[in-house]
């Protein structure tokens, strides 16, 4: 994406401002752009990081300690929590959230009005264990039976520079497993993207490599950031297993991946995340839910949504159901495309009207970027906020606060709430004693060898001879 341009115009009908505030943005270097002659051209990618660090106005809610008093008796903490659709499938499962973490503004108003009895704090760095305990409402004897979080997940995404740890936001993460190892849970869950399986620890700039450079050391290659967190996280006794999953296959309505990391205190390693459909329905798993299933009841009134570009609407038009760019009369391809027409790739983003019998594609922050645009599979205009809603699993009574584009942000970085319940039902399943049920082989994701074992294989860490024994141990 960050080669793909947008005008002034186009910017200005994104962002809800007038021209001059764009041009003023662009001055400010708030927004990334290029002045050719006496015009400007916006990168489309540091429009949607503006759309993404927007603030609402009127948001501010102060940290607070947990108003209950009761201690229920599965308890969870929740970090870098959002909108909370982790902490709803939890607690779909029976494990009650009993503190909030998050600096989002819009993002913790919603959490306050939406969960007003919770604990709630901002910053991670600013609490230590024992105050984060307090606020919780815990004593520090109390037993934490579960942390979960997702931690900024752009220093690690495959979009921009992934500086990995080098990023600030990279070390937040490792406050986040600081904090973990100091309050010891009975369980901890890290949910990231797939870009955390290639990080590095640290980032060495591209003209600094190869010939006349030094080799890359360990911290320096390919998924030293993730052997990091192992390393960290097994020295204080905790097992580690991770996968990378697609939501559809747990019942979302959509087909977003991301690495779900399961630790357990007692040095017994979890299972994998027990799939509950299939896109072939293998092992005789009902398919995977379709956008037609998930939108069907929510009232066609109401709506609110960004609005396309007038000039992108006529190419819309032309469009029916599950269709892109590539469906349009080929003497309009050009044409439509502009000269992100000669760049490579597939450009499955473009012109991208949803199909009705089929999961969404993953949910972005904002739907009508030129590039991974969010088309309803009818109306002329993105999916609104209301249909993101439903896609993500939240309730339709569960208020998202902010301005429209704080919603979208929120909701398009939310976890599937189904999601949440994949992982609530793995660890109540282990709590009990129970055996877990495996579906040897399942493709859990597009990509292979994504899974803890294969990964560190892969990665050198563990001998090819001993891949197979832990395989099946695992599957016992």
């Amino acid at each position: 994406m960050a080669d793909q341009y947008l005008s002034v115009k186009e910017t200005s009908e994104i962002l809800h401002c007038s021209e001059q505030y764009v041009r003023q943005l662009l001055q400010q270097g708030e927004i990334g752009g290029e002045r050719i002659s006496s015009r400007w051209i916006v990168a489309s990618e540091s429009v949607q990081y503006y759309c993404t660090k927007a603030k609402g106005e009127g948001l501010d809610v102060p940290d607070h300690g947990r108003h209950s008093f009761s201690k229920p008796s599965l308890k969870a903490l929740s970090f870098f929590s959002g909108c909370m659709g982790l902490d709803l499938g939890l607690e779909k499962e029976g494990i009650q959230v009993l503190l909030a973490c998050e600096i989002d503004a819009a993002a913790r108003k919603t959490i306050e009005t939406n969960r007003p009895d919770i604990a709630l704090i901002g910053d991670i760095r600013n609490y230590s264990a024992e105050e984060i305990r307090q606020k919780a409402g815990l004593s520090t004897t109390d037993e934490i039976d579960l942390i979960v979080g997702g931690p900024p997940c752009q220093a690690f995404s495959s979009a921009g520079k992934r500086q990995g740890f080098n990023d600030e936001r990279g070390n937040v993460f490792l406050t986040f497993i600081d904090r973990i190892i100091e309050l010891k849970p009975r369980f901890a869950v890290i949910e990231n993207v797939r870009g955390l399986l290639s990080a590095p620890l640290k980032h060495r700039p591209h003209e600094m490599r190869g010939s006349g450079f030094p080799p890359l050391s360990q911290d320096e290659r390919r998924g030293g950031a993730l052997i990091f967190i192992i390393q960290r996280l097994t020295e204080a006794g905790y097992s580690i297993s991770f996968n990378l999953y697609n939501a559809a296959n747990f019942g979302s309505p959509q087909q977003r991946e991301r690495v779900i990391i399961t630790c357990s205190r007692d040095g017994q390693k979890l299972p994998y995340l027990t799939p509950t459909h299939s896109e072939k329905s293998l092992y005789g798993l009902p398919k995977w839910k379709t956008l037609r299933e998930v939108l069907e009841g929510l009232s066609e009134d109401n709506h609110h949504f960004v609005k396309f570009p007038e000039k992108r609407l006529k190419y819309y038009r032309l469009l029916k159901p599950g269709q892109y760019w590539k469906d349009l009369p080929v003497e309009l391809h050009q044409e439509a495309l502009g000269a992100s027409f000669y760049a490579g790739g597939g450009k499955t983003g473009f012109y991208r009207r949803l199909a009705w019998d089929r999961p969404a594609p993953t949910l972005v922050t904002h739907p009508a970027m030129p590039a991974t645009d969010l088309a309803h599979p009818e109306a002329d205009r993105p999916l609104s906020i209301e249909e993101y809603k439903r896609i993500q699993e939240f309730p339709d009574d569960w208020i998202i606060e902010g301005r429209l584009l704080d919603q979208y942000r929120q909701v398009g970085n939310a976890v599937p709430c189904s999601l949440g319940r994949a992982i609530a039902n793995m660890l109540l399943t282990s709590l009990r004693g129970e055996t877990h049920l495996i579906y040897p082989d399942f493709p859990y994701s597009r990509y292979h060898k994504t899974d803890d074992i294969s990964w560190m294989a892969e990665m050198g860490y563990i001998p090819e001879d001993q891949v197979m024994q832990l395989s099946l141990s695992l599957a016992r």
